[in-house]
């Protein structure tokens, strides 16, 4: 079955990733509960944290949509829901599995799973609807954050050089796809001198 992009309005997206950021903080506020180490407690609430700041910069983004008489909130962008509907299916599986206590390594896998994917990638594209660059590589940044404590957990909790490999590559990746924008930023600029 061959999945196609649809308009959908970014009031619409931003709604859908909101909800899938929650759902993640609250499944990485369960491993907090379930990992007595005082040092994967507070790494899993350092994980917490980033997503409610991801669900806060997501709402921000559409206060600031919302309010901005120049953007439109029910213009419709295309949209590939395949990521939503692999991410949401995720989520919803690993919430069930949580309902148990589940093991360090598990855990780990589970969190390299869910920032693997691309949703940060769709909310960073709808970014492009703001402007104001400022504003916009402000938000930006709150999305992307340090996935180097992460790959340090697995090194020190697992024995799974897989998962150690799974962990350092989604780092590398996010690094480059961060050098990435900021070198298309600097282009973009350059040519509008």
């Amino acid at each position: 079955m061959r999945h196609a992009a649809k308009r959908t309005t970014i009031h619409e997206v931003l709604r859908i990733a909101m909800d899938l950021e929650r759902r993640t903080m609250s499944l990485y506020t369960a491993f907090v509960s379930q990992h007595a180490e005082p040092e994967l407690q507070k790494f899993w609430l350092t994980m917490a944290r980033h997503e409610a700041g991801h669900f806060g910069a997501l709402a921000l983004v559409e206060s600031m949509i919302e309010n901005d008489p120049k953007l439109e909130v029910a213009r419709k962008v295309w949209f590939d829901e395949v990521t939503i509907v692999r991410l949401r299916s995720l989520l919803t599986a690993y919430q069930r599995e949580a309902q148990k206590p589940v093991g360090i390594e598990r855990a780990l896998e589970m969190a390299i799973d869910l920032e693997s994917s691309e949703l940060e990638d769709v909310v960073v594209d709808l970014m492009q609807v703001v402007k104001d660059g400022v504003w916009r590589a402000q938000a930006m940044q709150f999305l992307i954050h340090d996935l180097g404590d992460l790959s340090y957990m697995v090194e020190k909790f697992t024995r799974d050089p897989k998962l150690l490999r799974r962990a350092d590559d989604l780092l590398d990746r996010r690094v480059k796809a961060l050098r990435s924008r900021k070198e298309r930023r600097g282009e973009a600029t350059e040519g509008a001198r």
